[in-house]
């Protein structure tokens, strides 16, 4: 389709092209033909200026001739005459012809005038519709400008707004993958807190498994070395038991008079 719109509008304007050609070839073939006509117009003149003096001469020779009273005179009036007869038929047909050319020039000027109006019509219609086609394309090519410019304020606008969204989507993005991080640290300081306390147990489980072992082992020798202390012992601790046996009557006596004096103090 754009092809065959190429080759049409290439035919349109090698027409165009051809047809300037052919207004140059006729405006130098209408100037040819005048300057022609005009030619044969001053030869159709000379000649008839010629002939008419050929004819003022036979009838000035007619004249003379008529004067003579003499035998041969007759004779040569005749012969002047006749040379009279020619010579009016000469210039009656050169001046027929000098009138033909004089038609045939004014009617090569009559015509070429016509066309040099019409040409001056055609180019001022033309200018007319030129001014008119820029005059247009100018105002087209001002509402392409102004569409450009609202269209290129239009991209403007959602550019700004795409990149604020953008923005705004990327400082969420950040504050979750902040809020993300912060909780993935607490996790993990918890996580650590927490293997460092189970393995604070398992050290303080491991240290209380080996102290018993180590003071049964103590334990075990210091009694094979000291029995003797032992019985020692008990028999102390029997003697404290009875003391204290004895003691616990005496205290509660004391407890029992501590509670009567109180209970006077507050009746008084």
């Amino acid at each position: 389709m754009a092809a065959r719109k190429q080759k049409a509008v290439d035919d349109v304007a090698q027409l165009e092209q051809q047809l300037a050609q052919l207004k140059t070839q006729l405006v130098k073939a209408r100037s040819k033909q005048e300057a022609a006509a005009q030619k044969a117009v001053t030869s159709a003149t000379k000649d008839s200026t010629k002939a008419t003096a050929q004819l003022k001469a036979a009838r000035t020779k007619l004249a003379a001739a008529k004067k003579k009273k003499t035998p041969a005179a007759a004779k040569q009036a005749a012969a002047a005459k006749s040379a009279v007869a020619a010579a009016k038929k000469a210039s009656d047909a050169v001046k027929a012809n000098l009138a033909s050319a004089k038609q045939e020039l004014a009617s090569i000027k009559a015509a070429n005038k016509m066309a040099a109006e019409h040409e001056k019509s055609v180019a001022k219609a033309e200018a007319a519709i030129a001014k008119r086609q820029k005059a247009a394309a100018r105002k087209e090519a001002a509402k392409a400008k102004a569409a450009a410019k609202k269209a290129a304020a239009k991209a403007k606008v959602r550019a700004k707004k795409a990149a604020a969204k953008a923005k705004a989507k990327a400082k969420a993005a950040a504050a979750r993958a902040k809020v993300a991080a912060k909780k993935a640290a607490a996790r993990q300081k918890a996580a650590e807190k927490k293997a460092a306390l189970r393995a604070k147990r398992v050290a303080k489980k491991a240290t209380t498994k080996k102290k018993p072992s180590a003071k049964k082992t103590t334990r075990k020798a210091t009694a094979k070395k000291a029995p003797a202390k032992r019985v020692a012992k008990k028999a102390g601790a029997k003697r404290t038991a009875k003391k204290a046996t004895a003691k616990r009557p005496a205290k509660k006596a004391t407890a029992k008079r501590a509670r009567k004096a109180r209970a006077k103090a507050k009746t008084a």
